[in-house]
């Protein structure tokens, strides 16, 4: 067991050691990569599995729901928490509820569990991401224009992929080729871009970002549990819940935090305390989920 989990486990993070090296080193401008891989990779990664024939959305309303009662739930206790221990809610709530289901929840669902793992992943992912852009994003400025969230690539390939789903349209085959081939570059530059993004911040709240990075997992995986309690899912589904509330918080919730002047040197410490910490965690989910 232990083997596999570092098999498992292995690729993802000697990738992201290698952007976090190179950047040390090399310092490189990721901006222009990370803009492509939003605007173009995942998008083309998240419409490749939504449209491939084999997926049928009607089959995955349950995990969408467990998924859509985990994120909310996370962000009721990361409330509740922030309350008890004074910490400003709209700083610490978010990195509860967004977690890194993207960089690392995708790559991992893959290696831990085969490539019929992606079509759930990619389901966990779109209620995360369509959550993010628009319920996390007026939690920092309610002033904000939700309806902005259609504009967002990534959004607007999970609904042309559910639409081609649910129709039952059939994409030329060299064309979705060529739409998968672009995916596949989505995951790698994820992961190459975390380390790259690691190596820039910078840590000021050692304490509070050592509180978060424990109470994600910890309160995602119990919330795991309690949904599988609840709702019915087939075991590679159950196993896929677990892993996704052991991940730490997204790397976005830095960019926001940063977009709107939400403290987000404390949001970065948590962020790059919760990746670091990640690796005591997963391993414990995977243990859990493959058992």
């Amino acid at each position: 067991m232990l083997i596999r989990i570092v098999s498992i486990l292995f690729p993802l993070f000697a990738i992201t050691a290698l952007g976090y090296f190179v950047g040390k080193r090399l310092k490189p401008d990721m901006s222009h990569a990370n803009k492509l891989n939003m605007d173009v990779f995942v998008p083309a990664l998240v419409f490749a599995a939504l449209a491939n024939k084999e997926f049928h959305i009607s089959e995955y309303m349950p995990l969408l729901g467990a998924t859509l009662i985990m994120v909310l739930g996370a962000g009721v206790l990361g409330w509740v928490t922030a309350r008890i221990a004074k910490v400003d809610p709209r700083t610490f709530v978010p990195p509860q509820m967004f977690n890194n289901c993207g960089n690392l929840g995708l790559p991992l669902a893959v290696l831990a569990f085969g490539d019929e793992a992606l079509a759930p992943a990619v389901v966990m992912f779109m209620v995360s991401n369509l959550l993010h852009f628009s319920f996390g994003a007026w939690l920092l400025d309610h002033n904000i224009r939700i309806a902005t969230v259609w504009r967002v690539p990534s959004v607007l390939a999970t609904m042309a992929g559910l639409v081609v789903a649910v129709s039952g349209i059939e994409v030329w085959s060299p064309l979705m080729l060529a739409i998968k081939m672009l995916g596949d570059i989505a995951i790698p530059l994820m992961l190459f871009a975390l380390g790259v993004r690691l190596n820039d911040s910078r840590i000021t709240s050692v304490g509070l970002g050592v509180f978060a990075a424990v109470v994600r997992p910890v309160t995602g995986m119990l919330l795991a549990w309690g949904v599988m309690l609840l709702i019915d899912l087939p075991p590679r589904e159950q196993a896929l819940l677990l892993v996704f509330g052991a991940l730490p918080p997204a790397v976005l919730n830095y960019i926001f935090a940063e977009r709107y002047h939400q403290e987000p040197e404390k949001v970065a410490s948590m962020v790059l305390i919760g990746n670091l910490f990640a690796m005591l965690f997963l391993p414990v989910a995977l243990a859990l989920a493959l058992v």
